[in-house]
């Protein structure tokens, strides 16, 4: 018995020095740390709970009969962030680069299939060279197998992807599937081809960084949500996300104790919105001020910032925020914010997280770039996003709502469960200037009279009492009560039931 017990004692631990000393201090070098460290980072202390310690490949071509090391480049298995469970992967670079096997995916779909089955999040630390070329076909299956039970888990159960080193070729894909990306700056790249092919293909010399690093991809492809300094951080900031997700679509998000005045007043709130309607200010001021404890979860922080997406709570309890941000591009809609809303709309319908808009918008973002982009069809997913969503919903118009962006910015007409509007808010058409010179186009000779007509407008149009006078507004409100109105309305809006028509499901226009 003795015997046995050492013998399992000895290949544990021949398990979990994955590579060898040597390539871990590698590893170490480029200021990465090992598959193992990452998941005693993420977990809970003590309880990760390891499957398939043991297995490893089955290729005997290019003598690889030879080197067979146990967990074939992945760890997974199962533990808890802040007692929650989460099923949990991690590639590990030390072992053939991380590659994908036909086993080692074996055991990342064995804990997506658990995942599924009992209802928890799953969250993937990627690092890895990629498909293992010695398997050829295989290995592409075993990529293909993944990316079919990415598909069958999207909007079952939180999916996070934390990308720590490499990630290239068909291997990317996994990922973009899941709801959340996270990078390491200085450490990681995402692209579909790398380089060396970009340059033999196109002409173009790019670094991995240029392509696919941190800064490419929260700035300008949208790929990732967030990057972070290291892997000490970027772990911490995962553990800090899943606080706010429910482990299924069929749970409600974790409600955690506040000590927080749900009836504060924030009498600042009174004098955000500026004399000028031009003069802009910046709307994380307000989210701030009416979540619980000014906690607030962003993301996608770097890319489409016209438009804020991302977590408070009020009453200790997960709501997703959408926000026009008048500090950038006015706060105009666009194919990047629109993309960027519609998305995180989606996810926040899917696992019941209530949604909070705040508006101000003066319409969709003009020029022949955005038509040539498709700005119809890009506005039109937060639109549908919006329009199709059952969770509850409440917004509050603090300034302008111009045009067709007043409709898509979860109007009432689009099943808005409470709208709000403050008195500064200005709910019309279009701006004054521009209504009138299209109205009285015959005096557009005489600047007074034009002038008269406009203040005209203003008096009749920029004010919310109209849309209020008409039902489309349930309450003009004093932005000090802000957070009391807004909390108040999701406390009534918690027994809310709607279901949407039976479909196989709908067709976004993607």
């Amino acid at each position: 018995m003795k015997d046995i017990l050492a013998e399992l004692h000895e290949r544990r631990e021949s398990a979990r020095l994955g590579g060898g000393q040597k390539r871990i201090d590698s590893q170490h070098a480029k200021g990465k740390l090992t598959a193992r460290e990452r998941i005693d980072l993420l977990l809970d202390e003590g309880s990760f709970e390891e499957y398939d310690m043991f297995i490893s490949h089955r290729c005997s071509d290019f003598g690889m009969e030879d080197n067979r090391p146990p967990g074939d480049g992945v760890v997974t298995g199962w533990g808890t962030i802040n007692g929650r469970m989460v099923y949990v992967f991690s590639q590990d670079f030390t072992v053939l680069g991380g590659s994908v096997s036909a086993t080692h995916a074996q055991k990342i779909c064995k804990i997506m299939d658990m995942a599924v089955q009992n209802g928890a999040p799953v969250i993937g630390l990627n690092d890895s060279g990629g498909a293992r070329i010695q398997e050829g076909v295989d290995a592409l299956a075993g990529y293909a197998e993944i990316f079919q039970r990415n598909i069958m888990a999207s909007g079952v159960i939180p999916q996070i992807s934390v990308i720590m080193g490499p990630c290239a070729g068909g291997a990317v894909y996994s990922p973009a599937m899941t709801d959340f990306i996270f990078m390491v700056k200085d450490s990681s790249y995402m692209f579909v081809t790398g380089p060396d092919v970009v340059k033999t293909v196109t002409n173009e010399q790019v670094t991995a960084e240029e392509l696919g690093g941190a800064s490419t991809h929260t700035k300008k492809s949208s790929v990732a949500d967030g990057a972070f300094e290291n892997d000490v951080e970027a772990l911490a900031e995962v553990r800090r996300l899943v606080d706010f997700l429910p482990l299924n679509n069929r749970e409600k998000p974790p409600v955690r104790p506040f000590f927080d005045d749900v009836d504060r007043i924030e009498t600042s709130l009174d004098t955000i919105v500026p004399e000028n309607a031009n003069t802009p200010y910046d709307m994380k001021e307000l989210i701030l001020k009416v979540a619980d404890e000014g906690d607030f979860y962003e993301i996608q922080e770097d890319y489409a910032k016209n438009i804020i997406t991302g977590f408070i709570r009020l009453e200790g309890q997960t709501v997703g925020v959408v926000a026009n941000q008048p500090m950038v591009l006015a706060g105009c809609l666009d194919i990047d914010s629109s993309r960027k809303a519609a998305r995180f709309v989606r996810f926040c319908d899917a696992f019941e997280i209530p949604i909070l808009t705040f508006v101000d918008v003066p319409g969709f973002l003009p020029g022949t770039s955005q038509e040539y982009g498709g700005v119809i069809k890009h506005g039109a997913k937060l639109l549908f996003a919006y329009g199709e969503a059952t969770v509850p919903k409440v917004t509050v118009i603090t300034r302008k709502a111009y045009g067709g962006a007043y409709d898509v910015m979860a109007s009432k007409h689009l099943r808005g469960d409470v709208n709000y509007a403050w008195p500064t808010a200005e709910i019309a058409v279009m701006g004054a200037k521009g209504a009138t010179e299209i109205l009285y186009r015959s005096e557009l000779g005489d600047a007074d009279k034009i002038a008269a007509r406009t203040a005209e407008y203003e008096d009749r149009f920029a004010n919310p009492f109209v849309a209020a006078e008409r039902g489309f507004i349930d309450e003009v409100i004093q932005p000090k009560s802000t957070r009391k109105r807004v909390s108040r309305a999701f406390a009534m809006l918690r027994g809310k039931q709607l279901k949407n028509p039976w479909k196989k499901h709908d067709n976004i226009p993607l």
